[in-house]
């Protein structure tokens, strides 16, 4: 019997597989890296207040387009295979299956040197640190049996099983995306968040400048309009929305600034009371709920003398 070699089309078809199969099990683990340090975050950490700006909504879209990719690149493999046996001995495969074994086993070794490690050391194995542990374990074990019964052609003599492996891989693969949306939110609710953050910094710097113009003048402003400074070249705000922000002198010294937010949070951010687990944000003078809130401010004279005295 001739020995089979592979055709220019094994070559890609196997080469675009196994890429886009690392490709789907890094973002993978990446996102539910990520997943888990929202749900048990490290207080010594900065989290950005929008996950979807960092590598969340990256890990997701690769996750979305390599995995199904992989799936349909395998089934194709597969159904050759299924036609011609001789394929299953090609050095394409060989090479492809040996070598994501090898990936495989050495990711489990690594990631038990890492969890003996660290309890060796009398490092506290936290629930985020074990659950990455975990994840890494269970992903680089599956995938290591899974190309092991490859190799040794139970796929190939029990194809309704490889059907039902595809079905549970694109279910997880889905189950892991919309599970995010549980975690930290969905991308309106991100959104939203950041344009919070933005009338958070606004109104912080619209306060700062009623309190430089009662400095100068020692008086409040009368509207909003008298804070705008050519030579400066400050100009007050416009809330993200559209709309404008609302200024309420309430007295020789006091004032409100008000606006209207799309959801709670505070200048910590709307992860504050994970983030900082030991510290009391309740008292920050930026909280607010969702919809109109107005802040209230009084100036301390001893504390912001005039500046021509």
């Amino acid at each position: 019997m001739d020995k089979a070699h592979a055709t220019p089309k094994d070559f890609f078809m196997w080469a675009g597989a196994m890429i886009s199969l690392y490709g789907a099990v890094v973002a993978f683990l990446a996102l539910f890296f990520d997943y888990i340090n929202y749900a048990f975050p490290n207080v010594l950490t900065y989290y950005n207040s929008d996950p979807y700006q960092g590598g969340v909504a990256y890990e997701m879209a690769s996750l979305i387009v390599l995995a199904p990719l992989c799936l349909v690149l395998m089934r194709f493999i597969r159904r050759d295979i299924a036609h011609d046996a001789t394929r299953n001995d090609i050095w394409v495969r060989r090479w492809a299956l040996f070598l994501t074994l090898f990936i495989a086993g050495a990711t489990v070794a690594i990631d038990l040197i890492v969890l003996i490690t660290s309890f060796l050391n009398g490092e506290a194995l936290t629930a985020a640190f074990l659950l990455k542990v975990l994840v890494v374990l269970l992903v680089a074990g599956a995938g290591f049996l899974h190309f092991m019964a490859d190799l040794w052609g139970y796929w190939s003599k029990n194809p309704r099983y490889a059907h039902s492996i595809t079905w549970a891989v694109a279910v997880l693969v889905v189950a892991s995306i919309l599970s995010g949306f549980f975690i930290i939110g969905t991308p309106m609710h991100a959104r939203q968040t950041r344009m919070d953050d933005q009338r958070i910094s606004d109104l912080q710097g619209v306060q700062s400048q009623v309190v430089s113009f009662y400095q100068s003048k020692q008086k409040l402003p009368g509207s909003l309009g008298d804070l705008n400074d050519p030579l400066s070249y400050y100009s007050v705000p416009t809330d993200p929305a559209g709309g404008q922000y609302e200024y309420k002198p309430d007295g020789a010294l006091s004032f409100s600034l008000c606006a209207t937010f799309g959801a709670e949070g505070s200048t910590y951010g709307p992860y504050a009371a994970q983030m900082y687990p030991n510290r009391d944000v309740s008292g920050d003078n930026w909280s607010h709920g969702a919809g109109y809130q107005c802040f209230e401010r009084t100036i301390d004279p001893q504390l912001y003398p005039p500046l021509n005295k």
